[in-house]
């Protein structure tokens, strides 16, 4: 069969002899192993299983087969400035993008980001993203921000935010409501949250925005924990109001007092950690170590492209290289010497796959390869990915984007033999030219050179 010929939805679709990654509760690492798929779910787990007559089979031999990953914090409009912020501060991002030039992005340029990111997460097995939108100024640009994400096979969040008004200002406009209500008539938080954040003011202007997402029946995701930017304050207001839940993601909460963690840790919230961004930007240090002394569940996430990589192979080896750092660090002030490594890879290919669908209140949906759940897999086979001696080490430390060899979202195949299946890449190329084209021409070239190395 042809790369770039669609799957047929209704016909089974077998995994044949993979190493099967299951992150279920035992993590369980099972060789030479076939999965099927019928319709939306995985039907069978086990070796030599028998191939449906009009199945399609795809040889996973020498791979592995893991579920699909799950990213619960990404900007995804940002990319059609992909890369762009390489050597920005947290400061300068927020100049670039929240005083000065975000305001510029029209809504085909959201669509724009939107298209190419979504693309290049189910390019890199990515199969779930939470898009933290925080760039829809209009209804609009959340109208275009839909329009690309339905356009391309994946399971996409849209958290709905706008970083130039208040969130007690926007949540609570019309418009808002009546975009919320078309598009998102249910409330399921694995379609539409509200993305903002509360800077603790003792006011709390962010009220009637929470009180927005509870009449709608959606969760609230956050930045918190962001140094100099917003702490315990905003953590403590949610909690006192009564706004905090199992379904609220606090993202980064990298530099929180012991207190906020207890409380994110008592009403079941969850962290995202996106380690390229907290290590790079200064939000603070991962807080992986904190997450296991009080029990916080994780996630993991990239944040932007404007800055880092689209993919979570990043994600969990900055995670892991995070974690370990600051272990041994910590030993060698105390003249110590660490001789077994406490966060370990089966842990945060977890975090990566089974922890975003916990996030979203799936777990037990998808996130795991175990008959019943979603069929939202990924096969990772590449002629140089050997010997496979510990595959959860491999996805952590070995695995690259090159080596996501089939996608399937849903039972869907939307990625096989390494190329993405009825997706028009040239279309979304075209796309984001224009919009880069529309940014130097409005802000001018010098400013654009100067937004390189932008100074504060």
């Amino acid at each position: 069969m042809s790369p770039d010929r669609a799957h047929a939805p209704d016909r089974p679709v077998l995994l044949r002899g993979g190493t099967v990654v299951t992150v279920d509760a035992a993590r369980r690492v099972l060789p030479d192993t076939d999965v099927l798929v019928r319709g939306t779910r995985i039907a069978a787990v086990g070796p030599r299983l028998p191939v449906p007559p009009d199945a399609e089979v795809v040889d996973a031999r020498g791979g592995i087969v893991m579920p699909g990953m799950v990213d619960t914090h990404r900007h995804l409009w940002q990319t059609a400035v992909r890369g762009y912020g390489a050597d920005w501060t947290l400061t300068q991002y927020f100049v670039w993008f929240y005083q000065r030039y975000g305001a510029l992005f029209r809504p085909e340029d959201i669509h724009a980001g939107n298209l190419l990111a979504a693309i290049e997460a189910v390019d890199a097995g990515v199969t779930t993203v939470v898009d933290w939108s925080h760039g829809l100024r209009t209804t609009e640009h959340a109208e275009a921000a839909v329009d690309a994400l339905r356009s391309v096979p994946g399971r996409f969040v849209l958290a709905y935010g706008n970083i130039h008004r208040p969130p007690g200002v926007w949540a609570t406009s019309p418009g808002f409501r009546d975009f919320a209500r078309r598009h998102f008539p249910g409330s399921d938080p694995l379609r539409f949250q509200l993305a903002f954040d509360v800077t603790g003011d003792p006011v709390f202007p962010e009220r009637a925005a929470f009180e927005v997402a509870r009449d709608l029946g959606v969760p609230v995701t956050t930045h918190a924990g962001v140094w100099g930017v917003n702490g315990d304050a905003g953590v403590r207001l949610i909690h006192e109001h009564g706004f905090a839940t199992e379904l609220t993601v606090y993202v980064h909460a990298a530099s929180l007092s012991d207190e906020s963690y207890r409380l994110i840790a008592g009403s079941g919230g969850t962290i995202s950690i996106s380690a390229e961004s907290e290590q790079s930007a200064g939000q603070g240090y991962p807080p992986t170590r904190v997450s296991r002394t009080h029990g916080i569940p994780v996630s993991l996430s990239m944040d932007t492209s404007a800055w880092w990589s689209g993919d979570l192979f990043s994600a969990m080896r900055a995670t892991l290289g995070a974690d370990r750092a600051h272990e041994h660090l910590r030993a060698h002030a105390r003249g110590e010497t660490i001789t077994r490594n406490a966060l370990r890879a089966d842990q945060v290919v977890e975090w990566a796959t089974r922890g975003g669908a916990r996030a979203l209140g799936r777990d037990g949906e998808f996130g795991s390869v175990e008959v019943g759940r979603a069929a939202d897999l990924v096969v990772l086979k590449h002629d140089l990915a050997f010997p496979l001696l510990h595959p959860h080490g491999h996805i952590v430390f070995q695995a690259q984007r090159d080596h996501v060899h089939t996608v399937l979202v849903g039972g869907r195949v939307a990625k096989r033999e390494h190329r993405l299946v009825g997706v028009d890449l040239q279309a979304a190329r075209r796309a984001v030219e224009r919009t880069v084209e529309h940014l130097r021409r409005s802000i001018g070239e010098a400013a654009w050179q100067e937004g390189v190395d932008l100074p504060v």
